[in-house]
């Protein structure tokens, strides 16, 4: 399930997307007809995951697995994304990066508005992290 139209901008620290798919009646994460704030998470994550994917080197056979392990200090900031008339666009910004954590802040916001922000921690190779276990 791809929820994110385009990606607008993008660099090392930071990508930008948009979206229209909070709209669709056939959007399957709505519940009951409606499409929660905390949805807006997801578009978040999926726009971690394609900036993933564009920093991966060249020469890689695929972009890294990563995990979203962690989401701390969201603030929902409206009840819903379905009454949104305006596209949305989807922020997420790299605060720091180790070999196997990001941590990124991001956002979800229409038409100058801000809806959702917060902080998440993505995993990469998580099997490397736990293979001396077994």
């Amino acid at each position: 399930m791809c929820l994110l139209d385009c990606v607008e901008e993008w660099d090392e620290q930071r990508i930008q997307c948009r979206a229209t798919s909070h709209r669709a009646i056939g959007n399957p994460l709505r519940a009951n007809g409606r499409l929660g704030a905390a949805c807006g998470i997801e578009y978040a994550a999926q726009a971690m995951a394609v900036h993933g994917a564009l920093l991966a080197p060249p020469d890689s056979i695929g972009a890294w697995v990563g995990y979203l392990v962690s989401v701390r200090g969201t603030q929902l900031h409206v009840p819903r994304l379905d009454e949104i008339a305006a596209d949305l666009q989807v922020e997420a910004t790299c605060i720091t990066r180790s070999e196997n954590n990001i941590l990124y802040q991001f956002s979800v916001s229409a038409a100058g508005r801000l809806l959702l922000d917060g902080r998440a921690t993505v995993v990469l190779n998580a099997e490397a992290l736990t293979s001396h276990l077994t």
